[in-house]
C-alpha cells in the first residue's frame, strides 16, 4: 500500500528527471529541496548519466554480465539492465528495492525479461538478499560481478551502516568484481546540514543524511580505485570533453568505480 501522504525519496528523483511516476506530496517535497539547493536537478541528471556510462563501461570493458542493483530507485529511460544487455542479450541484472511504487513498476516492465528481476528486500538486509532464490538463480558467485550503490547511501542513516554494507556485499564477491558507489556530498555544513533536516522531515526519517567526501572515500578503503579516480560523476569519463555539462553547486554526486581485490590484499588493508 503506498502512503501518499509521505514523499518518497525515489519518487522525488524520478520527479527531478522528468518521469511521470511521482505524485504532488512529491512535487511539493522537491520544491522545498529547490530551495535548499537550487541545483538538485542537475545533480539527478548527472547521476543518471554516470549511471549509464559506468555500466556500460563495465559490460564493454570489463566483460561483466551480472550487475546487482542496490536501492535501484524507479525505472526509467536506460535502465541497468537495457544498458547492459545491448552489449550482451545474456547479461543478468538484479534490481533491490523496497519502495511499492519501485516493485510495481519495476515488475510490469521486467516480466518478459528471463535475465532480470526485481527483489522486494530493504537493500541493508543482505542475509536475506544472498539467501533470494531470484538472486541466486541468475547470479553466479563464483563469476565477476558488478555491485551498484548509486545515489542511495544518502537515504542510509549512520546507524544503517552504510560502510557496512557495502563491505559485506564486496565479501561476498570474488576478486576482479566492481562496486560502483555515489552519494550526495558537500563541503558546505550549512548545506549538508539544511538537506539532511528538510529530507528527514519530508520523509518521517527515511532518509540518511548529506556526508562528506572523506565518508565515501573510507567506503573504497578496501577497493583498487579504477580510473579516473573518486570524484564528482560528471566528470567520470564523460562521453565527450566537448558535452556541455551541468553542475551543480551547492553538492555533487560523489564516487567512482572500485575493483575488488585478491582476498589476501583485502586482509593487508584490513
Amino acid at each position: 500500500m503506498v502512503d501518499l501522504s509521505v514523499p518518497s525519496a525515489a519518487r522525488m528523483y524520478d520527479w527531478l528527471l522528468g518521469g511521470s511516476n511521482n505524485y504532488e506530496v512529491d512535487w511539493e517535497a522537491c520544491e522545498l529541496l529547490l530551495k535548499v539547493a537550487p541545483t538538485s536537478r542537475e545533480i539527478a541528471l548527472n547521476n543518471r548519466w554516470f549511471l549509464q556510462r559506468v555500466v556500460r563501461v563495465l559490460a564493454e570493458e570489463h566483460g561483466i554480465r551480472q550487475f546487482i542493483d542496490f536501492g535501484s530507485g524507479l525505472p526509467t529511460q536506460r535502465n541497468v539492465h537495457q544498458i547492459a544487455q545491448e552489449v550482451d542479450p545474456e547479461s543478468h541484472v538484479v534490481y533491490i528495492d523496497n519502495d511499492p511504487v519501485v516493485l510495481a513498476l519495476g515488475q510490469s516492465l521486467l516480466d518478459e525479461n528471463n535475465n532480470t528481476a526485481i527483489l522486494s528486500v530493504n537493500m541493508t538486509e543482505t542475509d536475506t538478499i544472498f539467501a533470494h532464490p531470484d538472486l541466486n538463480r541468475l547470479i553466479d558467485f563464483s563469476k565477476p560481478t558488478a555491485a551498484l550503490f548509486i545515489s542511495v547511501l544518502h537515504c542510509l542513516p549512520d546507524s544503517a551502516g552504510p560502510k557496512e554494507l557495502v563491505q559485506r556485499v564486496v565479501d561476498k564477491l570474488v576478486p576482479g568484481s566492481f562496486v560502483v558507489v555515489c552519494q550526495l556530498v558537500s563541503d558546505d555544513r550549512k548545506v549538508r546540514d539544511g538537506v539532511t533536516e528538510l529530507m528527514r522531515v519530508q520523509t518521517h526519517d527515511n532518509w540518511g543524511r548529506v556526508r562528506e567526501k572523506a565518508d565515501v572515500d573510507e567506503i573504497f578503503a578496501n577497493l583498487i580505485v579504477e580510473e579516473p579516480g573518486l570524484l564528482d560523476v560528471t566528470d567520470w569519463r564523460p562521453d565527450s570533453e566537448l558535452q556541455q555539462r551541468q553542475r551543480s553547486i551547492e553538492w555533487t554526486e560523489y564516487g567512482g568505480l572500485g575493483r575488488v581485490p585478491p582476498r589476501e590484499a583485502r586482509r593487508q588493508v584490513e
